[in-house]
């Protein structure tokens, strides 16, 4: 059993921590966290489900203000585990990685640090092998990680030359204030960093693109312009989408109709916080034009990266050496695909 922590319990440190609970091979011992935050309160008011360990001791007054139990500091739980998983903000992780190092641990951190913190830039579909028994794995950002399922879904089946990318982004996720109440887009210069990293996981692909920030929360949207090294047909792209655990086809005929639709099916489907692992394609989007094939994605972005991190779990501590039989079990557990 591999023993998993996770530093910052914020948007993605919840629900990494709650995918790894869901793995019947691993075991959270705990998440941490520098103070008394919104997560954090919810966590003890649903009876700390896990334990809680302080990462900034100036704060421990006001954590037993609010009566948070502490299971100790940031290094007792990064002693206590076989790997942590980095959810701090941009910055914090390299820092941290510091102690990791100084522990011999391994450590799996999030989009949002720098390439060159990790010994590996990876995705669990796109090049697991990479990752295998390595000590510093980094993830793909949301948009990026969602991108490469798609792409590399098509890749295995006809094969994919180069991909031309337009990235409708959402500015900031639900309940965040920092990025101010907006009412205007925002053009980013080409090429998006979502192209760029397609490359450095792919790097048989050639890509390029534009980025537009959105005033908008529920998930980002992808267009996605892909040359295949063959011919196909929509039929083919539909059932290579359709076996791919982790995507999910929808259709606007079925009133799916954008981003704020599958939030809102996520909720129905009592998923918590609305959240989705997979990504989702419209079938109307989809289409052959001349030599190029067409498609439109939608990114949950608070919890897409999920799977690939626990594939990253499973690559950097050598549970699988095998991609296949690794990102199945993490579907399994996470039930995807069903």
């Amino acid at each position: 059993m591999v023993k998993v922590g996770v530093i910052g319990y914020g948007v993605i440190g919840q629900r990494l921590a709650d995918g790894v609970a869901l793995q019947k091979d691993m075991e959270l011992v705990g998440v941490a966290d520098v103070g008394p935050t919104l997560a954090v309160m919810a966590l003890k008011e649903k009876g700390m489900i896990y334990d809680f360990y302080l990462a900034a001791p100036e704060n421990r007054a006001k954590i037993e203000e609010y009566g948070i139990p502490v299971s100790g500091s940031l290094e007792d739980l990064v002693k206590k585990v076989d790997i942590v998983l980095d959810a701090t903000s941009a910055g914090v992780g390299a820092k941290n990685k510091e102690i990791y190092a100084r522990y011999g641990k391994k450590a799996v951190f999030q989009g949002g640090e720098k390439t060159s913190v990790a010994d590996v830039f990876f995705h669990g579909y796109a090049n697991y092998e990479k990752g295998v028994g390595k000590q510093f794995l980094k993830l793909t950002s949301c948009n990026t990680t969602g991108l490469i399922r798609a792409v590399d879904c098509l890749d295995r089946v006809m094969g994919i030359e180069n991909v031309i990318i337009t990235i409708i982004r959402r500015v900031a996720d639900p309940g965040d204030y920092h990025r101010g109440l907006t009412n205007a887009l925002q053009v980013a210069p080409v090429p998006n960093h979502q192209a760029v990293d397609l490359m450095l996981i792919m790097p048989h692909i050639k890509a390029t693109g534009v980025l537009v920030h959105t005033p908008v929360t529920h998930g980002h949207i992808i267009s996605v312009v892909a040359k295949p090294r063959r011919a196909t047909t929509k039929e083919e792209i539909l059932e290579a989408f359709d076996q791919h655990p982790r995507i999910r086809v929808v259709r606007l005929a079925d009133g799916f109709l954008g981003n704020a639709s599958l939030f809102r099916y996520a909720r129905d489907l009592g998923n918590p916080r609305g959240d989705m692992y997979d990504i989702a394609i419209w079938d109307e989007t989809i289409t052959v034009f001349e030599d190029q094939v067409i498609f439109a994605i939608n990114i949950p972005q608070e919890a897409v990266v999920i799977p690939e991190s626990i594939d990253a779990i499973r690559a950097s501590m050598e549970i699988q050496t095998d991609g296949v039989e690794a990102v199945g079990l993490t579907n399994k557990y996470l039930k995807l695909g069903r």
